[in-house]
């Protein structure tokens, strides 16, 4: 099997992961479960299993400077994603809100754009503006229903927005370490961050059903451990647009699991937006692959390291 097929089947694992995930936390809001007490028992839980993983594979630990980025990307961009969608989790139904985060390959793709690392054609504006219109698409229904929460909403845009810069900033890191270091890491800055702001506004109770528990648990290990390995090892085959790309199919799972296990349902408007939303990556997959690299010829990554160039990664 390729390099590159590995890499798709890897990203699609993580998309089962983290789709289920705003099913669990519904899950667990239900059993007395808090935005607090879900992040910090998250993250605690996941930081030891990566580091049990990593202990078990004797994975190499990045050292020095490059340590020390993980683990801020975890303290402040992982924390910071996973608390605005965790917050719109609680304010909107699971299924608007995953539709809502998975802006992000959109906004990849424009980011890229924008900084001068892709042109902008026809064939490129065309998913961009399928992709604004889903999202008109289905905040407009939202709109017009009997009711819509803008916070919630903000929310779980801020969620994408914070998203699309890990995933620029992560692609960066990982390209030349192992996957289940740099997730303990990252997991481990995310604990402390979570850890720390609980404790300072008092606002941890962990007031929890057993069935609470439960759902944590799997939150934690089979969603987060296994969504984020697998990103990232994914990440690190095809790069961050493709990746991104792929991981669109989150909220099919999402979807699909909220209609079976909570009984949500989405209006056939909301339904055509979120199928441009998704559409819109589907054109974008279509069009000449976009890579964050510089177009530089590839260096050696002692000498990539050595100049402190962002890794060039295949899309």
């Amino acid at each position: 099997m390729s390099a590159h097929r590995r890499g798709i089947l890897l990203c699609l694992a993580s998309a089962a992961g983290f789709g289920s995930m705003a099913i669990l936390a519904s899950a667990a809001y239900d059993a007395g479960a808090t935005i607090p007490d879900l992040l910090v028992v998250r993250f605690l839980l996941a930081a030891v299993g990566f580091w049990a993983l990593v202990r078990l594979t004797r994975a190499a630990v990045p050292a020095g400077l490059l340590s020390r980025k993980m683990l801020a990307l975890g303290a402040i961009g992982y924390s910071a994603q996973a608390a605005l969608f965790f917050a719109a989790v609680s304010r909107l139904d699971a299924a608007l809100a995953a539709l809502l985060l998975y802006l992000y390959p959109f906004l990849v793709f424009a980011i890229s754009v924008a900084l001068g690392r892709e042109r902008l054609t026809t064939r490129r504006v065309i998913p961009l503006v399928a992709a604004g219109a889903g999202v008109m698409l289905v905040l407009g229904a939202g709109a017009g229903g009997s009711e819509i929460d803008l916070l919630g909403v903000a929310c779980a845009i801020g969620a994408a927005l914070v998203y699309t810069g890990y995933i620029l900033v992560a692609d960066g890191l990982v390209a030349d370490s192992d996957p289940l270091a740099v997730s303990a890491l990252a997991m481990t800055g995310a604990a402390a961050t979570c850890v720390a702001a609980g404790l300072a506004t008092g606002s941890l109770s962990f007031e929890i059903a057993p069935s609470g528990w439960l759902w944590l648990l799997i939150l934690a290990l089979g969603s987060t451990v296994v969504g984020v390995a697998a990103f990232f090892s994914g990440l690190r085959l095809v790069g961050p647009s493709t990746a991104a790309i792929v991981s669109t199919a989150e909220p099919v799972v999402t979807v699909a699991l909220a209609f079976a296990l909570l009984g949500e349902h989405l209006t056939g408007t909301q339904l055509a937006g979120g199928a441009a939303v998704l559409a819109s990556v589907v054109l974008l997959q279509r069009s000449p692959a976009v890579s964050v690299a510089f177009d530089a010829p590839p260096a050696h990554p002692a000498d990539r390291a050595a100049a402190g160039a962002k890794p060039r990664t295949a899309s």
